[in-house]
Protein backbone atom coordinates (compact mmCIF):
# COMPACT_ATOMS: atom_id res chain seq x y z
CA UNK A 1 0.00 0.00 0.00
CA UNK A 2 2.95 2.04 -0.38
CA UNK A 3 4.40 4.73 1.85
CA UNK A 4 0.98 6.95 2.46
CA UNK A 5 -0.15 3.93 4.47
CA UNK A 6 3.22 3.63 6.58
CA UNK A 7 3.65 7.04 7.50
CA UNK A 8 0.43 9.40 7.06
CA UNK A 9 -2.56 7.22 7.95
CA UNK A 10 -5.73 9.80 8.61
CA UNK A 11 -7.58 9.25 11.65
CA UNK A 12 -11.24 9.07 10.49
CA UNK A 13 -14.46 9.56 12.98
CA UNK A 14 -17.14 6.71 12.36
CA UNK A 15 -20.23 6.78 14.31
CA UNK A 16 -21.87 2.86 14.64
CA UNK A 17 -26.02 3.18 14.74
CA UNK A 18 -26.83 0.00 16.69
CA UNK A 19 -25.09 -2.33 19.40
CA UNK A 20 -26.70 -5.56 18.05
CA UNK A 21 -24.97 -8.62 16.67
CA UNK A 22 -23.48 -6.12 13.71
CA UNK A 23 -22.77 -3.39 15.72
CA UNK A 24 -20.44 -5.26 18.17
CA UNK A 25 -18.80 -6.70 15.41
CA UNK A 26 -18.05 -3.26 13.93
CA UNK A 27 -16.49 -1.69 16.67
CA UNK A 28 -14.28 -4.90 17.34
CA UNK A 29 -13.32 -4.48 13.44
CA UNK A 30 -12.60 -1.15 13.37
CA UNK A 31 -10.47 -1.26 16.39
CA UNK A 32 -8.46 -3.41 15.31
CA UNK A 33 -8.04 -1.80 11.86
CA UNK A 34 -6.90 1.31 14.07
CA UNK A 35 -9.95 3.50 13.71
CA UNK A 36 -10.36 4.66 17.70
CA UNK A 37 -12.60 7.81 17.06
CA UNK A 38 -15.59 5.54 17.47
CA UNK A 39 -19.09 6.70 18.48
CA UNK A 40 -21.60 3.62 19.34
CA UNK A 41 -25.26 5.33 19.78
CA UNK A 42 -27.80 2.52 20.84
CA UNK A 43 -31.41 3.36 21.60
CA UNK A 44 -31.67 0.80 24.47
CA UNK A 45 -30.38 -0.06 27.91
CA UNK A 46 -28.36 -2.91 26.72
CA UNK A 47 -26.75 -4.41 23.49
CA UNK A 48 -27.98 -7.71 22.27
CA UNK A 49 -30.75 -6.23 19.07
CA UNK A 50 -32.93 -8.88 18.61
CA UNK A 51 -31.86 -11.31 21.03
CA UNK A 52 -32.52 -8.54 23.57
CA UNK A 53 -35.86 -7.53 22.48
CA UNK A 54 -37.42 -11.34 22.31
CA UNK A 55 -37.94 -12.78 25.15
CA UNK A 56 -40.69 -14.88 24.26
CA UNK A 57 -41.33 -18.58 25.55
CA UNK A 58 -39.35 -20.92 22.87
CA UNK A 59 -37.25 -18.61 21.86
CA UNK A 60 -34.10 -20.18 19.56
CA UNK A 61 -32.33 -19.27 16.45
CA UNK A 62 -32.99 -21.23 13.73
CA UNK A 63 -29.42 -21.43 12.54
CA UNK A 64 -27.10 -24.09 14.13
CA UNK A 65 -25.48 -22.53 17.52
CA UNK A 66 -21.60 -23.33 16.38
CA UNK A 67 -22.15 -21.55 12.83
CA UNK A 68 -24.00 -18.86 14.44
CA UNK A 69 -21.15 -17.19 16.39
CA UNK A 70 -18.18 -14.37 15.16
CA UNK A 71 -15.37 -16.52 13.10
CA UNK A 72 -13.03 -14.93 15.44
CA UNK A 73 -14.74 -15.91 18.44
CA UNK A 74 -16.17 -19.66 18.44
CA UNK A 75 -18.40 -21.12 21.91
CA UNK A 76 -18.37 -24.36 22.94
CA UNK A 77 -20.48 -24.14 25.57
CA UNK A 78 -23.79 -23.93 23.49
CA UNK A 79 -26.20 -26.60 25.10
CA UNK A 80 -28.90 -27.22 22.08
CA UNK A 81 -27.67 -27.44 18.22
CA UNK A 82 -30.36 -24.28 18.07
CA UNK A 83 -29.26 -21.86 20.67
CA UNK A 84 -32.26 -20.75 22.84
CA UNK A 85 -32.29 -16.79 23.09
CA UNK A 86 -31.00 -15.77 26.56
CA UNK A 87 -27.64 -18.36 25.70
CA UNK A 88 -27.51 -15.75 22.54
CA UNK A 89 -27.76 -13.02 24.33
CA UNK A 90 -25.17 -14.15 26.86
CA UNK A 91 -23.03 -14.59 24.37
CA UNK A 92 -23.15 -11.07 22.86
CA UNK A 93 -22.81 -9.45 25.96
CA UNK A 94 -19.74 -11.98 26.98
CA UNK A 95 -18.04 -10.52 23.47
CA UNK A 96 -18.96 -7.22 24.28
CA UNK A 97 -17.50 -7.17 27.28
CA UNK A 98 -13.90 -9.27 26.69
CA UNK A 99 -13.41 -6.76 23.73
CA UNK A 100 -14.34 -3.74 25.71
CA UNK A 101 -17.12 -2.91 23.84
CA UNK A 102 -19.75 -2.83 26.36
CA UNK A 103 -18.55 0.66 28.11
CA UNK A 104 -17.82 2.31 24.86
CA UNK A 105 -21.31 2.29 24.31
CA UNK A 106 -24.28 5.58 24.36
CA UNK A 107 -26.74 3.71 25.94
CA UNK A 108 -30.51 5.22 25.83
CA UNK A 109 -29.50 7.20 23.00
CA UNK A 110 -31.30 6.86 19.70
CA UNK A 111 -30.53 8.50 16.75
CA UNK A 112 -33.46 11.26 15.40
CA UNK A 113 -31.49 12.13 12.32
CA UNK A 114 -28.08 12.43 10.12
CA UNK A 115 -27.51 15.20 7.86
CA UNK A 116 -24.56 15.17 5.16
CA UNK A 117 -22.29 18.16 4.08
CA UNK A 118 -19.34 18.31 2.53
CA UNK A 119 -17.67 15.22 3.57
CA UNK A 120 -19.06 14.61 6.98
CA UNK A 121 -22.23 13.74 8.84
CA UNK A 122 -23.69 15.31 11.74
CA UNK A 123 -25.73 12.84 13.78
CA UNK A 124 -28.66 14.34 16.26
CA UNK A 125 -29.32 11.88 19.08
CA UNK A 126 -32.39 11.73 21.46
CA UNK A 127 -30.76 13.20 24.15
CA UNK A 128 -29.02 16.35 22.19
CA UNK A 129 -25.64 15.39 21.34
CA UNK A 130 -24.63 16.27 18.27
CA UNK A 131 -21.67 14.23 16.53
CA UNK A 132 -20.27 15.19 13.36
CA UNK A 133 -18.09 12.12 11.80
CA UNK A 134 -16.59 10.99 8.06
CA UNK A 135 -18.69 7.70 8.16
CA UNK A 136 -22.13 6.83 9.50
CA UNK A 137 -23.12 2.58 9.67
CA UNK A 138 -26.46 1.68 10.36
CA UNK A 139 -26.39 -1.10 11.88
CA UNK A 140 -30.00 -1.08 13.12
CA UNK A 141 -30.70 -4.36 12.11
CA UNK A 142 -33.41 -6.04 9.86
CA UNK A 143 -36.52 -7.21 12.55
CA UNK A 144 -36.86 -4.76 14.45
CA UNK A 145 -39.74 -2.71 13.74
CA UNK A 146 -43.07 -5.40 14.94
CA UNK A 147 -46.01 -5.14 12.76
CA UNK A 148 -49.12 -4.81 14.51
CA UNK A 149 -51.99 -6.45 12.16
CA UNK A 150 -54.61 -3.83 11.38
CA UNK A 151 -57.82 -5.33 12.51
CA UNK A 152 -60.98 -3.60 12.98
CA UNK A 153 -62.04 -3.15 16.56
CA UNK A 154 -58.13 -4.16 18.23
CA UNK A 155 -58.13 -1.32 20.24
CA UNK A 156 -61.36 -2.20 22.02
CA UNK A 157 -59.89 -5.54 23.20
CA UNK A 158 -60.32 -5.63 27.25
CA UNK A 159 -57.52 -8.44 28.26
CA UNK A 160 -54.23 -8.53 27.75
CA UNK A 161 -52.82 -7.96 24.40
CA UNK A 162 -49.17 -7.58 23.24
CA UNK A 163 -46.53 -8.50 20.20
CA UNK A 164 -44.29 -11.59 20.34
CA UNK A 165 -41.50 -8.43 20.36
CA UNK A 166 -42.60 -7.17 23.41
CA UNK A 167 -43.67 -10.28 25.39
CA UNK A 168 -45.32 -9.32 28.80
CA UNK A 169 -43.81 -11.25 31.57
CA UNK A 170 -46.46 -10.07 33.79
CA UNK A 171 -49.46 -11.94 32.55
CA UNK A 172 -49.47 -14.84 34.03
CA UNK A 173 -51.19 -17.50 30.59
CA UNK A 174 -51.81 -20.79 32.89
CA UNK A 175 -54.76 -21.87 32.84
CA UNK A 176 -56.03 -18.92 30.46
CA UNK A 177 -58.49 -18.67 26.86
CA UNK A 178 -55.01 -17.73 24.60
CA UNK A 179 -55.27 -16.57 21.09
CA UNK A 180 -52.35 -16.24 18.71
CA UNK A 181 -52.76 -14.52 15.73
CA UNK A 182 -50.01 -15.92 13.01
CA UNK A 183 -48.20 -19.01 12.78
CA UNK A 184 -44.75 -18.00 11.09
CA UNK A 185 -41.57 -19.18 12.69
CA UNK A 186 -41.97 -17.17 15.79
CA UNK A 187 -45.40 -18.73 16.51
CA UNK A 188 -44.37 -22.28 15.49
CA UNK A 189 -41.79 -21.40 18.42
CA UNK A 190 -44.04 -19.68 21.09
CA UNK A 191 -47.19 -21.97 20.29
CA UNK A 192 -45.85 -25.42 21.69
CA UNK A 193 -45.29 -23.38 25.00
CA UNK A 194 -48.15 -21.84 25.13
CA UNK A 195 -50.31 -24.80 25.16
CA UNK A 196 -48.16 -26.60 27.90
CA UNK A 197 -50.03 -24.08 30.29
CA UNK A 198 -53.00 -22.70 28.55
CA UNK A 199 -56.50 -23.78 29.26
CA UNK A 200 -57.76 -23.43 25.70
CA UNK A 201 -55.30 -22.11 22.83
CA UNK A 202 -57.01 -20.70 19.43
CA UNK A 203 -54.30 -20.37 16.67
CA UNK A 204 -55.50 -18.17 13.86
CA UNK A 205 -53.52 -19.66 10.21
CA UNK A 206 -53.77 -17.00 7.95
CA UNK A 207 -51.07 -19.03 5.64
CA UNK A 208 -49.69 -22.57 6.86
CA UNK A 209 -46.15 -23.14 7.08
CA UNK A 210 -43.60 -25.78 5.57
CA UNK A 211 -41.54 -26.98 8.77
CA UNK A 212 -38.13 -28.63 8.21
CA UNK A 213 -38.24 -31.39 11.15
CA UNK A 214 -34.67 -30.81 12.55
CA UNK A 215 -34.81 -31.27 16.37
CA UNK A 216 -33.15 -29.13 18.73
CA UNK A 217 -30.86 -31.90 20.61
CA UNK A 218 -29.18 -31.37 23.56
CA UNK A 219 -25.30 -30.62 24.04
CA UNK A 220 -23.67 -33.06 26.49
CA UNK A 221 -21.51 -31.73 28.50
CA UNK A 222 -18.90 -34.18 27.45
CA UNK A 223 -19.51 -33.24 24.06
CA UNK A 224 -19.19 -29.55 25.13
CA UNK A 225 -16.10 -30.93 27.08
CA UNK A 226 -14.36 -32.25 24.09
CA UNK A 227 -15.02 -29.09 21.74
CA UNK A 228 -13.05 -27.02 24.50
CA UNK A 229 -10.35 -29.20 24.70
CA UNK A 230 -9.97 -29.49 20.75
CA UNK A 231 -10.41 -26.57 18.65
CA UNK A 232 -9.90 -27.88 15.76
CA UNK A 233 -13.18 -30.24 16.33
CA UNK A 234 -15.39 -26.95 17.09
CA UNK A 235 -13.79 -25.44 13.82
CA UNK A 236 -14.90 -28.58 11.52
CA UNK A 237 -18.43 -28.59 13.25
CA UNK A 238 -19.03 -25.07 12.20
CA UNK A 239 -18.07 -25.79 9.05
CA UNK A 240 -19.78 -28.50 8.23
CA UNK A 241 -22.69 -26.26 9.06
CA UNK A 242 -21.79 -23.90 6.85
CA UNK A 243 -21.45 -26.49 3.81
CA UNK A 244 -24.59 -27.75 5.00
CA UNK A 245 -26.75 -24.67 4.72
CA UNK A 246 -24.65 -22.85 1.80
CA UNK A 247 -24.75 -25.85 -0.80
CA UNK A 248 -28.13 -27.84 0.41
CA UNK A 249 -30.26 -25.27 2.15
CA UNK A 250 -29.30 -22.19 0.45
CA UNK A 251 -29.19 -23.75 -2.96
CA UNK A 252 -32.44 -25.33 -2.53
CA UNK A 253 -34.08 -21.85 -2.55
CA UNK A 254 -32.08 -20.57 -5.25
CA UNK A 255 -33.33 -22.63 -7.95
CA UNK A 256 -31.49 -25.67 -8.09
CA UNK A 257 -33.34 -28.19 -8.24
CA UNK A 258 -31.89 -31.26 -7.06
CA UNK A 259 -31.68 -29.09 -3.70
CA UNK A 260 -35.30 -28.25 -3.76
CA UNK A 261 -36.85 -31.82 -4.46
CA UNK A 262 -35.03 -33.20 -1.46
CA UNK A 263 -36.54 -30.54 1.12
CA UNK A 264 -39.92 -30.59 -0.55
CA UNK A 265 -39.63 -34.06 0.05
CA UNK A 266 -38.72 -34.40 3.52
CA UNK A 267 -41.02 -31.17 4.64
CA UNK A 268 -44.58 -32.73 2.38
CA UNK A 269 -43.60 -35.95 3.90
CA UNK A 270 -43.14 -34.63 7.49
CA UNK A 271 -46.52 -33.53 7.60
CA UNK A 272 -48.26 -36.76 6.33
CA UNK A 273 -46.39 -38.08 9.16
CA UNK A 274 -46.78 -35.82 12.01
CA UNK A 275 -50.25 -35.19 11.31
CA UNK A 276 -52.72 -37.83 11.17
CA UNK A 277 -56.10 -36.43 10.84
CA UNK A 278 -57.20 -35.39 7.52
CA UNK A 279 -58.61 -32.42 7.69
CA UNK A 280 -56.68 -30.80 9.87
CA UNK A 281 -53.71 -31.88 7.68
CA UNK A 282 -55.31 -30.06 4.87
CA UNK A 283 -55.53 -27.01 6.68
CA UNK A 284 -51.78 -27.00 7.55
CA UNK A 285 -51.13 -28.01 3.86
CA UNK A 286 -49.20 -24.70 2.09
CA UNK A 287 -50.32 -23.92 -1.27
CA UNK A 288 -47.08 -22.50 -2.52
CA UNK A 289 -43.42 -23.86 -3.20
CA UNK A 290 -41.23 -25.43 -0.49
CA UNK A 291 -38.89 -22.15 0.67
CA UNK A 292 -40.86 -19.42 -1.05
CA UNK A 293 -41.66 -18.71 2.70
CA UNK A 294 -39.07 -19.27 4.97
CA UNK A 295 -38.90 -22.63 5.92
CA UNK A 296 -39.12 -23.60 9.42
CA UNK A 297 -37.14 -25.64 11.49
CA UNK A 298 -39.43 -27.13 13.63
CA UNK A 299 -40.02 -30.73 15.43
CA UNK A 300 -42.39 -29.13 18.07
CA UNK A 301 -45.16 -27.44 16.33
CA UNK A 302 -47.58 -30.24 15.23
CA UNK A 303 -47.78 -32.08 17.99
CA UNK A 304 -48.81 -28.75 19.74
CA UNK A 305 -51.20 -28.22 17.18
CA UNK A 306 -52.86 -31.37 17.50
CA UNK A 307 -53.33 -31.30 21.46
CA UNK A 308 -56.84 -31.42 22.75
CA UNK A 309 -56.46 -27.58 24.79
CA UNK A 310 -55.34 -26.18 21.11
CA UNK A 311 -57.36 -25.37 18.09
CA UNK A 312 -56.61 -24.32 14.41
CA UNK A 313 -59.02 -21.59 13.72
CA UNK A 314 -58.38 -20.99 9.53
CA UNK A 315 -61.70 -19.02 8.96
CA UNK A 316 -60.37 -15.04 8.33
CA UNK A 317 -60.86 -12.43 10.92
CA UNK A 318 -63.40 -9.97 10.81
CA UNK A 319 -63.15 -7.71 13.95
CA UNK A 320 -61.79 -7.92 17.05
CA UNK A 321 -63.86 -6.68 20.12
CA UNK A 322 -63.82 -6.38 23.94
CA UNK A 323 -64.46 -10.30 24.81
CA UNK A 324 -62.52 -11.53 21.75
CA UNK A 325 -62.17 -12.31 18.03
CA UNK A 326 -65.05 -12.39 15.71
CA UNK A 327 -63.97 -14.75 12.44
CA UNK A 328 -66.01 -14.53 9.29
CA UNK A 329 -68.10 -17.18 9.64
CA UNK A 330 -69.78 -15.48 12.60
CA UNK A 331 -68.12 -17.47 15.21
CA UNK A 332 -67.12 -15.38 18.71
CA UNK A 333 -63.60 -17.28 19.82
CA UNK A 334 -64.16 -15.33 23.75
CA UNK A 335 -60.05 -14.75 24.83
CA UNK A 336 -58.26 -13.67 28.17
CA UNK A 337 -54.98 -13.45 26.12
CA UNK A 338 -54.42 -12.12 22.77
CA UNK A 339 -50.96 -12.55 21.46
CA UNK A 340 -49.91 -11.11 18.11
CA UNK A 341 -47.17 -13.38 15.94
CA UNK A 342 -47.58 -11.20 13.17
CA UNK A 343 -43.98 -10.11 12.85
CA UNK A 344 -41.71 -7.05 11.66
CA UNK A 345 -41.72 -4.24 9.13
CA UNK A 346 -38.17 -5.77 7.14
CA UNK A 347 -37.95 -2.74 4.81
CA UNK A 348 -38.25 -0.11 7.68
CA UNK A 349 -33.87 -0.21 8.11
CA UNK A 350 -32.56 2.61 9.85
CA UNK A 351 -36.33 4.84 9.79
CA UNK A 352 -37.96 6.12 11.66
CA UNK A 353 -34.41 8.17 12.39
CA UNK A 354 -34.41 11.37 9.63
CA UNK A 355 -30.84 10.76 7.07
CA UNK A 356 -30.95 13.47 4.59
CA UNK A 357 -27.96 12.83 2.38
CA UNK A 358 -26.11 15.27 -0.65
CA UNK A 359 -28.02 18.25 -1.66
CA UNK A 360 -30.78 18.06 0.55
CA UNK A 361 -32.32 14.54 -0.41
CA UNK A 362 -34.13 12.72 2.09
CA UNK A 363 -34.13 8.89 2.46
CA UNK A 364 -37.82 8.98 2.03
CA UNK A 365 -37.55 10.32 -0.62
CA UNK A 366 -34.61 8.93 -2.29
CA UNK A 367 -36.73 5.14 -1.54
CA UNK A 368 -40.47 6.99 -2.62
CA UNK A 369 -40.10 4.42 -5.53
CA UNK A 370 -38.65 1.65 -4.69
CA UNK A 371 -35.62 0.68 -1.61
CA UNK A 372 -32.66 0.76 -3.71
CA UNK A 373 -28.73 -0.07 -2.90
CA UNK A 374 -26.09 -1.27 -4.40
CA UNK A 375 -25.02 -4.88 -2.55
CA UNK A 376 -26.77 -4.33 -0.22
CA UNK A 377 -25.02 -1.62 1.53
CA UNK A 378 -24.29 1.37 -0.36
CA UNK A 379 -27.27 4.37 -1.99
CA UNK A 380 -26.82 6.94 -4.31
CA UNK A 381 -26.64 10.50 -3.13
CA UNK A 382 -25.63 8.85 0.40
CA UNK A 383 -21.83 9.29 0.52
CA UNK A 384 -19.95 8.10 3.17
CA UNK A 385 -23.06 6.08 4.37
CA UNK A 386 -23.54 2.21 5.05
CA UNK A 387 -26.72 0.05 5.52
CA UNK A 388 -25.87 -3.63 6.81
CA UNK A 389 -27.97 -6.24 6.03
CA UNK A 390 -29.64 -3.88 3.17
CA UNK A 391 -32.09 -5.27 0.52
CA UNK A 392 -31.06 -8.70 -1.25
CA UNK A 393 -28.74 -9.30 1.67
CA UNK A 394 -28.26 -13.66 0.91
CA UNK A 395 -30.93 -13.62 4.41
CA UNK A 396 -32.90 -16.68 2.96
CA UNK A 397 -32.07 -19.66 5.37
CA UNK A 398 -28.29 -18.18 6.14
CA UNK A 399 -26.18 -16.84 9.14
CA UNK A 400 -26.62 -13.13 9.18
CA UNK A 401 -23.33 -13.21 11.06
CA UNK A 402 -21.56 -14.85 8.72
CA UNK A 403 -23.31 -11.76 5.73
CA UNK A 404 -22.11 -9.39 8.65
CA UNK A 405 -18.36 -9.95 8.77
CA UNK A 406 -18.06 -10.43 4.97
CA UNK A 407 -19.78 -6.67 4.68
CA UNK A 408 -17.77 -5.41 7.86
CA UNK A 409 -14.69 -6.27 5.86
CA UNK A 410 -15.90 -4.36 2.43
CA UNK A 411 -16.79 -1.46 4.52
CA UNK A 412 -13.47 -1.77 6.05
CA UNK A 413 -11.57 -1.93 2.60
CA UNK A 414 -13.15 1.87 1.95
CA UNK A 415 -12.28 3.24 4.65
CA UNK A 416 -9.22 2.20 4.08
CA UNK A 417 -8.48 4.09 1.12
CA UNK A 418 -10.02 7.26 2.78
CA UNK A 419 -7.26 6.75 5.21
CA UNK A 420 -4.59 6.73 2.56
CA UNK A 421 -6.21 10.15 1.40
CA UNK A 422 -7.73 9.25 -1.91
CA UNK A 423 -11.05 10.68 -1.02
CA UNK A 424 -13.08 12.47 1.40
CA UNK A 425 -16.41 11.18 0.20
CA UNK A 426 -17.13 8.08 -1.60
CA UNK A 427 -21.01 7.39 -3.91
CA UNK A 428 -22.29 4.87 -5.15
CA UNK A 429 -23.16 5.90 -8.48
CA UNK A 430 -26.93 5.39 -10.12
CA UNK A 431 -25.74 3.50 -12.98
CA UNK A 432 -23.93 1.04 -11.03
CA UNK A 433 -27.18 0.30 -8.78
CA UNK A 434 -29.43 -0.19 -11.28
CA UNK A 435 -26.84 -2.56 -12.76
CA UNK A 436 -26.96 -4.54 -9.42
CA UNK A 437 -30.95 -4.27 -9.15
CA UNK A 438 -31.03 -5.74 -12.93
CA UNK A 439 -28.70 -8.48 -11.73
CA UNK A 440 -30.97 -9.26 -8.71
CA UNK A 441 -34.11 -9.04 -11.43
CA UNK A 442 -32.61 -11.70 -13.63
CA UNK A 443 -31.69 -14.08 -10.68
CA UNK A 444 -34.90 -14.13 -9.41
CA UNK A 445 -37.21 -15.76 -11.43
CA UNK A 446 -35.35 -18.72 -10.79
CA UNK A 447 -35.92 -18.48 -7.24
CA UNK A 448 -38.52 -20.35 -4.93
CA UNK A 449 -39.40 -16.71 -3.38
CA UNK A 450 -41.87 -16.14 -6.58
CA UNK A 451 -43.46 -19.37 -5.77
CA UNK A 452 -46.94 -18.00 -5.29
CA UNK A 453 -47.07 -16.83 -1.48
CA UNK A 454 -46.67 -13.36 0.57
CA UNK A 455 -43.90 -12.84 3.19
CA UNK A 456 -42.00 -10.77 4.80
CA UNK A 457 -39.12 -11.74 2.00
CA UNK A 458 -41.52 -9.22 -0.27
CA UNK A 459 -40.96 -5.31 -0.56
CA UNK A 460 -44.13 -3.28 -1.24
CA UNK A 461 -44.19 -4.12 -4.81
CA UNK A 462 -44.00 -7.89 -3.91
CA UNK A 463 -40.10 -8.18 -5.07
CA UNK A 464 -38.26 -10.41 -2.97
CA UNK A 465 -35.70 -8.27 -1.24
CA UNK A 466 -33.12 -11.31 -0.71
CA UNK A 467 -29.97 -12.42 -2.94
CA UNK A 468 -31.18 -15.25 -5.57
CA UNK A 469 -27.67 -16.84 -6.23
CA UNK A 470 -25.47 -18.86 -4.23
CA UNK A 471 -24.19 -17.88 -0.92
CA UNK A 472 -20.19 -18.64 -2.83
CA UNK A 473 -21.12 -16.19 -5.44
CA UNK A 474 -22.08 -13.43 -2.99
CA UNK A 475 -19.33 -14.24 -0.85
CA UNK A 476 -17.08 -13.64 -4.05
CA UNK A 477 -18.62 -10.70 -5.48
CA UNK A 478 -18.47 -8.89 -1.76
CA UNK A 479 -14.47 -9.74 -1.50
CA UNK A 480 -13.05 -6.31 -2.77
CA UNK A 481 -15.03 -2.78 -4.03
CA UNK A 482 -15.34 -2.63 -7.46
CA UNK A 483 -13.88 1.46 -7.46
CA UNK A 484 -15.19 2.34 -10.77
CA UNK A 485 -18.84 1.58 -9.34
CA UNK A 486 -18.00 4.62 -7.12
CA UNK A 487 -17.62 8.42 -7.31
CA UNK A 488 -15.37 10.09 -5.27
CA UNK A 489 -14.71 13.90 -4.12
CA UNK A 490 -11.85 15.16 -2.22
CA UNK A 491 -12.75 18.78 0.01
CA UNK A 492 -9.91 21.29 1.13
CA UNK A 493 -9.97 19.83 4.44
CA UNK A 494 -9.51 16.19 5.64
CA UNK A 495 -9.27 14.16 8.51
CA UNK A 496 -6.43 14.33 11.19
CA UNK A 497 -3.04 13.01 10.44
CA UNK A 498 -1.79 9.94 12.56
CA UNK A 499 2.05 9.45 12.10
CA UNK A 500 3.40 5.95 13.69
CA UNK A 501 5.71 6.16 16.54
CA UNK A 502 8.66 4.26 14.43
CA UNK A 503 8.66 7.26 11.75
CA UNK A 504 8.91 9.54 14.77
CA UNK A 505 11.36 8.14 15.84
CA UNK A 506 13.49 8.13 13.34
Amino acid sequence: MGSAHLYALRSPSVVVIGAGMTGILLAIKLREAGVTNLTILEKADRLGGTWRENTYPGVACDIPAHMYTYSFEPNPEWSHRFAHGDEIQEYFERVGRKYGVTNSIHFNEAVTSCVYDAGKWTVKTSKGRLVVADFVINSTGILHHPAKPDIKGIETFGGAMFHTAEWDHQVDLRGKRVGIIGTGSTAAQVIPEVAKIAGKLSVFQRTPQWLLPLGNKDVSEREKEKLRKNPIKLLRLRKFYMWAISQLLTKAVTGHKLQNVLFSTICKLNLKLSVRDRALRAKLTPNYTVGCKRIIVNTTFYPAIQRDNVELVVDRIDSINPTGIKTRDGRQHDLDVLILSTGFNPVAYMRPMEVIGRDGLHINDAWKDKIRTYRSLCMPGFPNNFLMLGPNSPIGNYSVIEMSEVQCNYILQIIERWRRAEFDAIEVTEAATRRFAETIKAGMSKTVWVGGCQSWYLDGDGDPILWPYTWDRWEREMATPEMADFTTQKFASGGSVIVPEERVAS
